[in-house]
Parts: structure tokens; C-alpha cells; sequence
């Protein structure tokens, strides 16, 4: 049986197959957009630490920033991907009117209901920034509510780039959609400069990169629109909830939001949580994250986002296929993603470091955002994993399920993390060491403590990278269940996997010793960098590529042959 309504199925020549070749030319694609965006990102992350450091005013703007994204994230490409591009996949295969109608009413829905929000996120900037940041008080609580006032609009425009995302990846057209988020980082970077370069004052320098936000969601957004109009050419914006199409997505659509958004309420938790811990927390934890990101975003987002427009045209008369296909992408998110866990974990500042370490962000803060990415690290081939067997089950069409495993791992990720973060909060980063200030306990620290501005950078918030890293690998294995119970028993992973695992931890090990040695002989931090990771790569690459692991082969052919086509 489909898994498609029959009251608007329609007649399906055959189920095809893409070939495993397709799959792994769509995550590259999908990959080198992300790989553009993300360095893009971590560029404009460099811009706020040089000129805001790990502070008060750098967990203000951090903390405002994370609202709206919240609300794209819980609105934007993950829920529109995994409603939307089913739905509207399967219609291109059988009438492309169909499929423009259906295009033209998510459209117009969308444009209300993100005019909606918009008006009530401006008039409610205070109370909403009073839920989500419950240990701001006084001029912190003040400037937070002013930054979300401006960058709350663009949540729109965010959402209106995320349909046309969705559009561009169910006709094939993968890096435009994920190549656009660039601009959006492009436009920061050049309004934090241009305020820094005036003399602006850190409240100045974060009302810029307020604005910067807004903008950057329209440019990111506009740059989509030529490649939509073109494909969906002759469409027509419309409020039309009637015809089956619609009212399936619709459908989808709540079932999806609490499966991706019970996933984004961590990261509102991890916020709340965060708020309560001592000064720099918040801005530590999100600088963790976008290093934590990085690699979900390269290898997990890119085999996901690829591979879902393919799984849900098999739909429920490809089950075996299906099987088949997140094996191999299980798989191929190993190969890319362990030895960066590994990296992380075994010389994580040296990343951090390279990156972030200058002006008002110093050595102490480098090594409490390496315990942090760290920490995250341990769970990072569940979260890559998961994403992959999330969009399995949505292909399957079992949104529901996806949502109340989400729930799952939010829980117990919430509830680890308030469990560990506040003895860890008494642990502080004092020069080369770690040492207790304060008396132990479960609670907050006092606020002489907690609201001091030059205090040493303190370890609470490693304690919530550690319940997000314990939660997702809860969630991998009841995802990996359910999808059993649906197609049969994955295949267990093969030699080729496992010597990704042996290769990562080899190189993990050479990664620490390689570290010691860089900074034996003070080394700046950009050479340090390239002194650990070139031997690193090479020798997770030479490991694996000798015990024939599949991406490693391909890697080194195509390397091959760009080198013979240059001679």
C-alpha cells in the first residue's frame, strides 16, 4: 500500500530507484552550500568575539538572536522539508499543475501566517523576552527586548527562504537553497564591521548586528526568488485550503512542528537554563553550537536534505529501497563526521583558538568553549544519524512518531543538563587549571558570584552539552527501532564503518599528542591549527582509504584525477 491519500494518488507508472551515485551528488551539493554558509557563519562568529568576547553584552545579543531563530527553525526549512517537499515531490512525478497549485496556496498561508506572528513578536518583545531569558534583569533585560523588536521581522522572510528551499530541493536544485544563508551572514559581518570601525559602543555594535539580521533575511530570501519563479512558473498565490494536496501538508505540518520543534525547545531550554548560570554562559553556549552545528549541517543536513525528495517518491512502495538507502547514508555521515567528534574532543581549543581568540576573547574562554563543543562531540554521530532516520520515518509518512521520540530526547536532555549544570557551575577556569570557587551545591550561585563581569569563565554550561550529548543518542536508538518495525532491521554497520571508528580514534590520539607539541613551542594559533589538523585529516584519510572504505576511495580518486587533468 501507498502511503499517499487516495482520494488524490493518482496513477503512478512505477517506483524508480535513484541510484546511489544521485544520492551522493545531491550531498555535495547540498554540502558545498552549507560548507559556504557555515564558513560565512563561523567569519561573522569571529566578528562578535573580536569585538564583544564571551560578556554581558555578547550574551545579550546572543540570547535575543535565539528567539527568531527559534521560531524560523520551529516554522522554517525543517518543518516545510519534511511537510512540504513529500507532498509536493510526489505531485511533480504526476502533474505539475497540481504541484504549482499546491506551491501557490502554501505560499499565500505562509505569507499571513508569518505577517501574524511578526506584528505580535514586535508588540510582545519584552514578555517574550522575559520567558525565554528568565535570569536577565535591568539593562540586560532592556537591551535584549530592543534587539528583539528589530531582528523579529525577519523571522518572515527566514520562512518565505525556507519554502523557497523547499521548492528548489524537490526539483533537484540543491546548492542555491543552501548556498543563500551566506548572505545572511555576509550582511552581519559587514554592519558589526562598519559599527566597529566607527567607535560604536558594545550596546551600538549589537543594535548593528540587530539590524544586520533584518537585512540579511531579506537578501537571503531575495536571491531565491529568480530560481523559484522560473520553476514554478505560472503559479498563483492563493489561501486555498480545499484541495487534498493542501490539506495533506497541512496535515503533516503539525505533527512535523512538534517533531522539529520539540527539538528546537531544547536549544530554548538550553537558553533558560543557561540564563541562570554565571555571566558568559550563554554566549560560551552558543559558540559551542555553531562548532557543534558545523558538522550536522555539512554531513547530517546534506545526506538528510538530499536524500528526503528521493525517499518520500519511493514512499511505502519502496520500503526495501528505502532501507537500502539510509544504510548507505548512515554510513557515508560516519565517514565525514567521527573524525571531527574526535578532533573536537582531543584538541577542541586548538579550533576554538584559530577561530575566536582575539581581543576581547582570551585564552580562559578558548578552553570553556573547547569543554563545550567537547562535551557536544560525544554525541555528535547520534544527532548527524538521527536526522537521516528522522526523514526516513517522514518519507514513511509516521510524523507523529518522529515527534513523540522528540519528546523523548528533549526531556531527558533538559533534565540532565539542569542536573549537572549547577555543581559544574562551581568549577572555574583559573590560567592552565580547573578549580572548585564556591561551595557545592544544585542550585544558582549567589549572585556576587554569578553576575560577575570579570570573574573566571566558570563550567556550568558544559553540563548542558552533556545532557544534549546523552539525549541524542537515546533518540538514535528509538528511531533506528522504529524504523525497524516499518522496513525491516537496518543493516548493521559494516567493516567500512567501524574502520571509520578505529581511523577517528587514531587520529583523535594524534590530534592530542600533535597539540601538546604546538603549544610546547607557542606557536600562534592559526599555524597551531594547520600543524594538528593536516596531519590529522591525512592520516584519518590514509587509514581509511586502505581498508577501502567507500567515501575515503572516492575522495582519493577524485583527487586523482584532478591532479592528472592538471598535467
Amino acid at each position: 500500500m501507498s502511503d499517499l491519500p487516495p482520494s488524490w494518488e493518482g496513477p503512478l507508472d512505477e517506483v524508480r530507484a535513484p541510484s546511489a551515485e544521485s544520492g551522493r551528488r545531491g550531498s555535495f551539493l547540498v554540502a558545498a552550500g552549507i560548507l559556504l554558509s557555515r564558513i560565512a557563519g563561523l567569519l561573522r562568529e569571529v566578528a562578535i568575539s573580536g569585538y564583544l568576547g564571551v560578556g554581558a553584552t555578547a550574551d545579550v545579543f546572543k540570547a535575543a538572536l535565539r528567539i527568531p531563530n527559534l521560531l524560523q527553525n520551529l516554522l522554517g526549512e525543517g518543518v516545510l522539508s519534511a511537510s512540504f517537499i513529500p507532498v509536493y515531490s510526489r505531485l511533480l512525478e504526476r502533474n505539475r499543475r497540481d504541484a504549482q497549485r499546491l506551491a501557490g496556496a502554501i505560499l499565500g498561508l505562509l505569507i499571513v501566517l508569518v505577517v501574524v506572528l511578526s506584528v505580535i513578536g514586535v508588540l510582545l518583545a519584552r514578555p517574550l523576552t522575559m520567558l525565554i531569558t528568565p535570569g536577565f534583569t535591568g539593562e540586560r533585560l532592556d537591551l535584549a527586548t530592543d534587539l528583539l523588536r528589530i531582528m523579529f521581522p525577519g523571522i518572515g522572510f527566514l520562512v518565505l527562504s525556507a519554502f523557497c528551499t523547499g521548492v528548489l530541493n524537490s526539483h533537484r536544485e540543491f546548492f542555491l537553497s543552501y548556498v543563500s544563508p551566506v548572505m545572511w551572514n555576509v550582511v552581519q559581518i559587514a554592519f558589526v564591521v562598519a559599527a566597529g570601525i566607527s567607535g560604536a559602543s558594545d550596546t551600538g555594535i549589537a543594535e548593528a548586528l540587530a539590524w544586520g539580521v533584518l537585512a540579511g533575511s531579506i537578501v537571503q530570501m531575495g536571491v531565491q526568488v529568480p530560481g523559484v519563479r522560473r520553476l514554478t512558473a505560472g503559479m498563483r498565490v492563493s489561501v486555498d485550503r480545499s484541495s487534498p494536496p493542501v490539506r495533506d501538508v497541512l496535515r503533516r505540518f503539525g505533527p512535523v512542528v512538534m517533531g522539529r520543534g520539540v527539538a528546537q525547545l531544547l536549544s530554548y531550554i538550553d537558553l533558560v537554563l543557561a540564563s541562570l548560570l554565571a555571566i558568559g554562559a550563554v554566549s560560551a553556549l552558543t559558540y559551542g553550537q555553531v562548532l557543534y552545528l558545523l558538522p550536522i549541517s555539512l554531513f547530517g543536513m546534506a545526506v538528510a536534505a538530499a536524500e528526503l525528495p528521493e525517499l518520500s517518491r519511493l514512499g511505502g512502495q519502496g520500503r526495501a529501497e528505502i532501507g537500502r538507502r539510509l544504510a548507505t547514508g548512515l554510513e557515508r555521515i560516519t565517514f565525514y563526521v567521527a573524525p571531527v567528534a574526535a578532533l573536537y574532543l582531543f584538541a577542541g581549543d586548538v579550533v576554538v583558538g584559530a577561530l575566536f581568540q582575539r581581543g576581547e576573547f582570551g585564552p580562559a574562554d578558548s578552553r570553556l568553549v573547547w569543554f563545550v563543543i567537547g562535551a557536544f562531540a560525544l554525541g555528535l554521530l547520534g544527532t548527524t544519524r538521527s536526522r537521516l532516520l528522522q526523514n526516513g520515518l517522514y518519507a514513511l509518512d509516521r510524523p507523529r512518531l518522529v515527534a513523540r521520540i522528540a519528546v523523548v530526547r528533549v526531556a531527558l536532555a533538559a533534565a540532565l543538563g539542569a542536573l549537572l549544570m549547577f555543581p559544574l557551575d562551581r568549577l572555574a577556569i583559573v590560567g592552565s587549571s580547573v578549580q572548585r570557587v564556591g561551595e557545592l551545591g544544585f542550585g544558582p550561585l549567589p549572585d556576587a558570584l554569578r553576575l560577575a563581569g570579570d570573574g573566571a569563565p566558570r563550567l556550568g554550561v558544559v553540563g548542558l552539552a552533556l545532557g544534549a550529548a546523552i539525549s541524542s543518542w537515546v533518540e538514535y536508538r528509538l528511531l533506528r527501532g522504529a524504523l525497524a518495525w516499518r522496513i525491516g532491521r537496518l543493516a548493521p554497520m559494516t567493516s567500512a564503518g567501524h574502520w571509520c571508528l578505529i581511523a577517528a580514534a587514531a587520529s583523535g590520539v594524534l590530534a592530542a599528542g600533535m597539540r601538546s607539541a604546538a603549544h610546547a613551542h607557542d606557536l600562534p594559533a592559526l599555524v597551531t591549527v594547520l600543524v594538528v589538523g593536516v596531519p590529522v585529516g591525512l592520516t584519518y584519510l590514509a587509514i581509511t582509504s586502505s581498508m577501502a572504505v567507500p567515501e575515503a576511495t572516492a575522495l582519493v580518486g577524485r583527487a586523482r584525477r584532478m591532479l592528472v587533468e592538471r598535467r
